[in-house]
């Protein structure tokens, strides 16, 4: 999957916490997201604009992260390991490069 397809399917699956995201759509999102954050930081050195950014890319920045660890066969909730400083940012970090699920699971959708 190229940075391009990435960043459209986040937008186009907006809202969608259901299915499975791949590693590389996970991280070009990822990866987007941080360099549109800090240009908009240069350019605007109060961060209104990185605040807007960034409040406007929080849902599918948290759909894709639950369709990524759907795709390792977990929860989508474990984001909320985010709060947890250190110990659960380490766990989400090796579930997010972990491999994927190669079988079915719970979270395919239905054809």
């Amino acid at each position: 999957m190229t940075f391009a397809e990435s960043i459209r399917i986040c937008f186009n699956k907006y809202a969608d916490f259901n299915g499975r995201a791949s590693r590389s759509e996970f991280w070009w999102f990822a990866l987007f997201t941080f360099l549109v954050s800090a240009a908009l930081n240069i350019i605007n050195r109060s961060g209104t604009l990185s605040g807007l950014f960034s409040l406007a890319t929080l849902i599918p920045s948290l759909a894709v992260g639950a369709r990524r660890l759907h795709d390792t066969n977990r929860s989508g909730w474990l984001q909320l390991l985010w709060f947890i400083p250190i110990i659960g940012w380490i766990f989400l970090l090796i579930w997010d490069v972990q491999d994927s699920d190669k079988e079915a699971n719970r979270f395919d959708t239905a054809a």
